[in-house]
């Protein structure tokens, strides 16, 4: 692919994308990226996730689908950031409800209750609305995600978060899949338990309103970027509540008003 930027604002990509790269080749978290793309240039920052997401599949991994974040008011408070930003998901970042995810793939996790959606079709006009998204969902899905950060400490501006695929790290899906129709996702209410323990709580009006909203502003977001959503991708619609620590193995349940429950089982570190 062409470099999209100027000349001038491809040694600031390269020198992000190198240290990213570097982090997680190594397991090692670098320091923020901001200090080469700076705070603000969403376009220079999602220029190096491209970059890497394109290495990541010339190495086989298999695009599957993309992910919202920043899209809880408790999330944004946290890093300070306070508008939604997407990632890819890849193949080999999703597991299933209880399958075992080894503690050591990750450097900072944390846990993030979820609704995900499954697409049944393309949502590619760029003026996509709510209406676009109920009919190409063909259902959805309980879910949590395990986001993680390549940046020390997670000191985030925007454009570290963004240029780190939006802190992603893995996904774990339910397995009972929901039909949208007559559901209010906005209504829909949260908890999150460690070990059997209430650690998170939210609802589903957390997220830009509704998750349907959220999807919306990603299909928009996807489209004028010439990537859209397409029939059979997996989409992780944003936070609803604050996101957990994962400081060691456990069990991380969720429980969704109407939606069922997932198990995300974090093992001990595997040699």
């Amino acid at each position: 692919m062409t470099d999209h930027h100027d000349p001038d604002l491809s040694a600031p990509i390269d020198a992000a994308v190198a240290r990213l790269a570097a982090a997680s080749a190594t397991g090692t978290p670098c320091a923020p990226v901001r200090e080469f793309l700076g705070r603000d240039d969403i376009d220079a920052a999602y220029e190096v996730q491209r970059r890497l997401a394109a290495a990541r599949s010339a190495a086989g991994a298999r695009v599957v689908g993309a992910k919202i974040g920043l899209t809880a008011p408790a999330v944004q408070q946290q890093f300070d950031v306070f508008r939604p930003d997407f990632g890819v998901l890849f193949d080999d970042m999703m597991y299933a409800h209880t399958e075992p995810l080894p503690l050591n793939r990750f450097l900072q996790p944390r846990a993030e209750g979820e609704i995900a959606f499954v697409l049944g079709r393309d949502i590619d006009r760029p003026g996509a609305g709510v209406a676009d998204v109920l009919r190409a969902t063909d259902f959805v899905l309980p879910a949590i995600e395990i986001v993680d950060s390549r940046i020390t400490g997670w000191d985030l501006a925007i454009t570290d978060t963004v240029a780190d695929n939006a802190s992603s790290g893995a996904v774990v899906l339910g397995t009972t899949a929901y039909p949208l129709s007559g559901l209010d996702l906005s209504r829909v209410g949260m908890v999150l338990h460690r070990d059997g323990e209430p650690v998170s709580f939210g609802a589903g009006h957390a997220c830009l309103g509704s998750p349907v909203v959220a999807v919306a502003w990603l299909a928009r977001e996807l489209a004028a970027r010439e990537q859209p959503l397409r029939a059979g991708d997996v989409v992780m619609s944003g936070a609803l509540g604050p996101m957990v620590p994962i400081s060691g193995p456990g069990r991380y349940r969720l429980a969704l008003d109407g939606l069922g429950e997932v198990e995300a089982v974090i093992e001990e570190e595997t040699q």
